[in-house]
Formats: C-alpha cells, structure tokens, sequence
C-alpha cells in the first residue's frame, strides 16, 4: 500500500520549543511553590497541559485549580515565543521534508499536544500553513497522549485509512498513542530527545535523509 498521509508531531519533530516550554513550567513551579524533578518533568513529554497540570494539582495537593495553572504557565511560555532573545528555528533537515512529500502529493496533519495558540505562532513564525492539509491539538480533545485519539483523528482529517498513513514522533508518549492507534510510526531520536523510550516504534531515525519519500513510499 502506498503511503498517502503524514502525521506530524511538532515539539522536537518539526520544532525545539521544549527549552522554552521547560522555562516557563519550571517559572510556574516556582510561581506556585512546588518542586518538580528532573525525573517526573521527563515522564511528562508529550502530554497535554492540561494533563500535566492536573497531576500536578493532584500530586502536590495545591489548593489551586489545575487551569490556574495551565493559565501560568501559558503567560510565561508566550512571554519566552516572542523574547527577541530566544533562537527558535526548525529542525535540521524538517522544512527539506515537508516540502519533498508535499511535492510528491503526500497530505499532511499536524498531530501535537502543543495548543492550537502555540501551533498557530510556530506554523505563522516558519511560514508552514501552506503545506498542511488540517492541524489537531491535544489540548482540545478529551484525552492526550498517549491516548491514541489525535492520531486517529488525524488520519481522519487527512482522508485517508490509518493502514495508508505514517506517523513522526519523538517521545514515549506520542509513540504509544500511534502504537495503540495501530499506525506506523517513525521516532525521531534527536539531541533534544532525552529519557524517551523509541521501543514501540516501527523505525527509529536520528536524520530526516533517511525518510525521504522515495525511501518511505511504500513503507505502509
């Protein structure tokens, strides 16, 4: 079967926001004094705000409401987007890859946990809106990653069976969310991608050369 559609994740696929989403959970840890490892900061990659901000509330008995939270950490991360001082620029290699498989007629959905205000400010900041047929975010469905729900609805928006789609992603949670989707999957394995686990995956790659279209068409 041919490959028809491509599902994107975008945080450490498409884009490295982690260091400034990383800012600004750990402004907002302090914001509400609590301390948060290293370890349980990893376990979070690929969920939702949302999410991570009722296990928070859960976890560390606060008092306050886990959007009074999300709200926090929201203001902060924005205040970081648009810092002159920040250097967010695209993956190496990503923007040479969304151009071959749209050149060759592949549809493509953004699939991410990231908010739709976030999503927006990245694909208007790189110019990419051009090249994808819908986005979905996380944050707006009823479960996150590793629920495998936004890449069901994804491969919806695409139009297309799941068995003709692929999936990119480069963290546990986004991999098991595809993997129980019964969509193929590719990890990411990145310089940005810390303490994931790839084992779920189909393909791992660490250079988008490796999946170019003439290498992957028939992947499915």
């Amino acid at each position: 079967m041919a490959l028809k559609a491509v599902l994107f994740d975008m945080d450490g696929v498409i884009v490295d926001t982690e260091p400034l989403h990383k800012q600004a959970y750990f402004l907002m840890f302090k914001k509400v004094g609590i301390t948060v490892s290293q370890e349980l900061y990893n376990a979070y990659t690929g969920q939702s705000t949302i999410e991570i901000c009722k296990d928070l509330v859960n976890r560390f008995n606060l008092s306050l409401a886990a959007t009074e939270l999300v709200a926090y950490k929201r203001a902060f991360f924005k205040e970081l987007f648009f810092a002159e001082t920040n250097d967010l620029h695209l993956l190496d290699g990503v923007l040479d890859l969304i151009k071959d498989y749209y050149n060759n007629g592949v549809t493509l959905v953004l699939a991410s946990s990231a908010s739709m205000v976030t999503i927006n400010n990245v694909f208007t900041k790189f110019d990419l809106n051009k090249y994808f047929k819908g986005k979905i975010s996380g944050a707006d469905l009823k479960a996150s990653k590793p629920h495998p729900e936004i890449f069901i609805k994804a491969a919806e928006i695409a139009g297309f069976d799941k068995n003709e789609c692929i999936v990119i992603e480069d963290s546990t949670n986004g991999i098991k969310a595809a993997y129980d989707g019964e969509i193929y999957c590719i990890a990411y394995k990145s310089e940005h991608s810390k303490a994931q686990d790839y084992s779920l995956a189909q393909k791992i790659i660490s250079n988008y050369n490796e999946i170019k279209y003439n290498l992957i068409k028939d992947i499915v």
